[in-house]
């Protein structure tokens, strides 16, 4: 296995996982894949990787800018999706601690995740990759008429931005 850049070539298979984690309507309030170009502008291209094996994606990371404001160029929101035929397999740790190193190495010093309630896979994930609780966000958004709570984690570097 192997970390790669997402890039316009590989985005067919990003989409197609991105597409299973809509259709579990608890992954996202988005309701439709992104072409590639409305893609490259949400994510930071600096902070796009997936996980391969034999140019196969089995699951991808990325992180979005919390704000375009200067004091915040260091805080940003991880999105990860693992191919559902290879969850539970240990590929979102191995994937969120290597998007981790990534943005410590580019100084970014605090992470956050908003995670729908419910989605108890995802929050251990991030558990386990040094994320904690900080609230929640009681119906914060609607999906398909149904008010959803999300669940706020962080994770602040020990690395960057401790001085």
């Amino acid at each position: 296995m192997k970390f790669v850049s997402i890039t316009k070539e590989n985005y067919n298979q990003v989409a197609e996982i991105y597409k299973e984690g809509l259709a579990t309507k608890m992954a996202t309030f988005e309701t439709q894949v992104p072409n590639w170009d409305q893609w490259n502008k949400k994510f930071l291209p600096f902070y796009s990787i997936a996980l391969v094996l034999k140019n196969e994606v089995l699951g991808w990371a990325t992180l979005t800018a919390v704000s375009p404001r200067a004091v915040y160029r260091g805080v940003a929101e991880v999105t990860i999706y693992i191919k559902s035929s290879d969850q539970q397999k240990g590929l979102g740790k191995l994937l969120l601690d290597e998007l981790i190193t990534q943005s410590e190495q580019q100084g970014i010093w605090s992470l956050q995740a908003s995670i729908f309630r419910g989605n108890d896979i995802s929050i251990q994930l991030h558990k386990k990759c040094g994320f904690r609780v900080l609230g929640y966000k009681e119906k914060i958004a609607k999906r398909d008429r149904i008010w959803h709570d999300t669940f706020i984690l962080e994770r602040r570097s020990r690395v960057v931005g401790v001085s």
